[in-house]
């Protein structure tokens, strides 16, 4: 009797069936964690509510219609501050606004008002750009200046060559003008711009050799130089590719404003910082969010938008701003201790 029911014991044990295995529960923090630029999404679409219920959805819609105007800037220099701050801690290129400047200033000066000329305006903004990012990587590189230092030495510098070539500035040609406030299907050109150059970074980051390197490069520069990761390469192109958006950008800034300006791309320093930080790039490096640039510039432009209304002067928006980059840097850090 014990032998069998030994065995029975026995088949009962060996026969029971595997415990089925649970599907994933979603979880709404790990969807945060994992998809930070929401965050600045649902930002931007609470203040643009705020703004139509105080103000009314006629303005409200207006508001929006001028953000894919302005706040397509923003995106741009997000987009190029994004590459150098996911190169990893202390990446960052505060030369932003004199390339703007300059590049701005010499193309304007180069086309001299002839749509003719509007290829080679646009050539040597281009190589504007490419200049003062390699100037920027020799500084870091070759002279072991700690970026912020770099960047923002060459950035007087650039900015004294600008003021040297904005005398008796012509307006941009009529063509370049009109490409720059005009739209398709309803949509500003430089918003479908924005939205290409988006998505050609997008498949940099996350679909190319070069993507790959520059995450672990961010990650860990050592680890990603023992995995053979031409470390310098990379940061090479990420500074190139910062200094040629910019310079873009300036040449988009001056055919929409109707001139260049020495000063047009000032507010931008802080800006471009604030947009990647904002829209969830680790500021330690590793992981970029190009989606989070577009949700923190929009996010920033209708707090921008709501604060003049107010009346609000420069100096309270640039506050507002350096509170909400602290707020998200210490969040963040409180993420990662966890």
């Amino acid at each position: 009797m014990s032998g069998t029911h030994h065995d029975t014991h026995g088949d009962v044990k060996a026969g029971t069936p595997a415990q089925p295995e649970t599907a994933p529960r979603f979880s709404l923090r790990d969807t945060l964690r994992d998809t930070p630029w929401l965050w600045s999404a649902a930002g931007a679409v609470l203040v643009w509510l705020v703004t139509a219920g105080v103000f009314g959805f006629s303005i409200a819609g207006n508001v929006v219609a001028t953000a894919l105007v302005f706040a397509i800037f923003m995106v741009f220099v997000g987009l190029g501050q994004m590459l150098v701050i996911t190169a990893g801690p202390g990446n960052i290129d505060l030369s932003t606004p004199s390339a703007i400047a300059l590049s701005g200033v010499l193309g304007v000066q180069l086309m001299k008002g002839d749509d003719a000329l509007i290829a080679a305006g646009i050539a040597i903004a281009l190589v504007v750009g490419v200049a003062i990012g390699f100037a920027n990587y020799l500084l870091i590189r070759l002279l072991r200046i700690p970026p912020i230092i770099a960047t923002l030495s060459s950035s007087f510098i650039v900015q004294s060559i600008a003021i040297t070539q904005s005398r008796d500035m012509p307006p941009p040609p009529p063509a370049l003008q009109a490409f720059a406030n005009g739209r398709l299907l309803g949509v500003p050109h430089l918003a479908w711009l924005a939205l290409v150059l988006s998505v050609a970074l997008a498949v940099l980051l996350h679909r190319t050799v070069f993507g790959r390197a520059l995450s672990a490069l961010g990650q860990n520069g050592r680890a990603a130089w023992l995995a053979g990761v031409k470390v310098e390469r990379v940061r090479c192109v990420t500074y190139l590719l910062s200094a040629v958006i910019a310079a873009f950008t300036g040449l988009l800034l001056a055919a929409v404003s109707g001139g260049a300006a020495l000063d047009m791309g000032v507010e931008y320093m802080l800006i471009s910082v604030a947009v990647v930080v904002i829209g969830g790039t680790l500021v330690m490096g590793g992981k970029a969010s190009v989606a989070g640039v577009w949700g923190a510039s929009m996010f920033l432009f209708l707090t921008n938008a709501i604060l003049n209304a107010v009346g609000a002067d420069a100096g309270v928006r640039s506050v507002a701003y350096g509170l909400l980059i602290i707020a998200v840097v210490v969040a963040a850090g409180g993420r990662a201790a966890r």
